[in-house]
């Protein structure tokens, strides 16, 4: 896999991995490439030298009508035949572009899982409200308390050039996902068999604008979050109650639960690190959510460069809403001819259990799609060292926003052969951005009122 000779991975890299985690800045002449040999976000604008991953040419461009209520976001490529696909039976061909667990996922079943391969498209846009705020954010941005939080960012991407793995996941961690978002989405944990059944959940959104701000009393709250079963019976009205902090170490994240069945709401300090997640069954962590969110105290972050890699892109067919989750939820996996994969360059960045630290996983290595942040793929290992689970992000560029973000994320266990895939919205309704909501509807008394009615 490639791992130097890359614009600011092959210039900083090598010195900066040993940068004091203080010292994130960069100054005003590295800043000034923003917009020029490198994008808004700080990926390089140019392609690779094989010509088989493009240049950035700014993106999908905004339009109002991308969504049709219909069918979905509007599939810019919908016409494009896969190049080839990767399969048990070839994929040693493709080995220095796969990631181990991608590999393992071949070898764990080899007769049903494939990668197909279509053109890649760099598609990743948002607004230029976004792109002003990065730029600003390049040169005052900083991590502090040890890298548990940063300050001096205002709305998304504190670090567009980024000089430490803990500086990538902080991208990730604040990445632009609109200013208020309704969304719903369905969620299935198939057993071996294929049988299951769907969990349905309404998720609310308000990302705090005076985050890292900390003359603001609300300056260490990253985003207020409410998340509602809706089905099936025996788990709606359940509701969670969370105000997202941005430094977790000194301040945990503040989480309230509704239990229908109590009638009352209730301070839950355990939705954190590897609690099991909702409605999961015990088949991802609290911080498998969104691929990897929380606190990164309990690991060492190393920067391993940036690399080539297939990953999940541009996910319009699989987010289709003519599929219907038995189209979607397969036996082992989802079903891999409604996926579509692109060779991308990702930065690599490798976290490992600190000394004394306890964890479910030992060590993960997470793949970032270097035009948003996003996390596509991640290689879970276990304390004995094995390669246990593969997380898979299914994006797309919501263009009428325009942003990046996902319509399915998968942690599929290659050892007991189940899986979980959530954040499926093809039968659910549309997402909704720029929701009238405030801080207040996001308080433990607001929960308790609403959960009443």
């Amino acid at each position: 896999m490639l791992k130097s000779g890359f614009v600011h991975a092959g210039l900083l890299l090598g010195s900066l991995l040993i940068a004091p985690l203080v010292q994130a800045q960069v100054d005003a002449s590295q800043a000034a490439r923003l917009g020029r040999d490198l994008t808004p976000l700080g990926a390089e604008k140019a392609g690779n030298a094989a010509g088989t991953i493009p240049a950035w040419d700014g993106g999908l461009a905004q339009k109002s009508d991308a969504f049709d209520p219909t069918r979905g976001y509007q599939d810019p490529y919908a016409s494009e035949q896969p190049l080839f696909s990767i399969t048990r039976a070839n994929a040693a061909q493709y080995s220095k572009n796969l990631s181990p667990g991608q590999r393992a996922m071949l070898e764990r079943y080899p007769e049903s899982w494939k990668l197909q391969v279509y053109p890649s498209h760099r598609s990743a846009s948002y607004p230029e409200k976004v792109y002003e705020a990065i730029k600003g954010n390049a040169t005052t941005a900083k991590l502090i308390e040890q890298g548990n939080g940063i300050a001096d960012f205002h709305t998304a991407t504190p670090f567009p050039i980024p000089q430490s793995g803990l500086e990538v996941l902080w991208n990730h961690l604040v990445r632009y996902r609109g200013d208020s978002v309704k969304r719903y989405y369905a969620q299935a944990v198939p057993h071996a068999s294929g049988d299951y059944f769907m969990t349905q959940i309404e998720d609310l959104f308000l990302f705090n604008q005076d985050a890292g701000n900390h003359a603001k009393d609300n300056g260490n709250v990253l985003f207020y979050f409410r998340q509602s079963v809706l089905a099936p019976a025996r788990l709606a009205g359940t509701e969670l109650l969370v105000h997202e902090t941005v430094n977790q170490v000194k301040e945990p994240r503040l989480a309230w639960l509704y239990a229908a069945g109590q009638r009352r709401v209730r301070r839950t300090p355990n939705v954190a690190y590897d609690s099991p997640g909702t409605a999961s069954e015990g088949m991802r962590t609290t911080d498998n959510f969104d691929m990897f969110s929380g606190a990164p105290d309990k690991y060492d972050w190393k920067l391993v460069g940036k690399e080539e890699l297939y990953v999940p892109y541009n996910s319009y067919r699989f987010a289709s809403k003519t599929n219907k989750y038995s189209d979607i939820v397969k036996p082992g996996h989802v079903n891999p001819d409604l996926l579509r994969y692109e060779l991308h360059r990702v930065w690599h960045v490798q976290a490992t259990l600190k000394e004394g630290q306890r964890h479910q996983y030992k060590r993960r290595d997470m793949y970032f799609d270097e035009d948003s942040y996003q996390i596509l793929v991640v290689d879970h290992y276990d304390n004995r060292d094995n390669l246990w689970r593969l997380g898979e992000s299914y994006t797309l560029n919501m263009y009428d926003q325009p942003l990046l973000w996902t319509k399915g994320d998968a942690v599929y266990d290659l050892i007991g052969g189940r899986y979980v895939i959530g954040i499926l919205s093809n039968e659910e309704p549309a997402d909704q951005f720029n929701v009238a909501l405030k801080p207040n509807d996001f308080t433990p008394a607001q929960l308790r009122r609403d959960s009443r009615r």
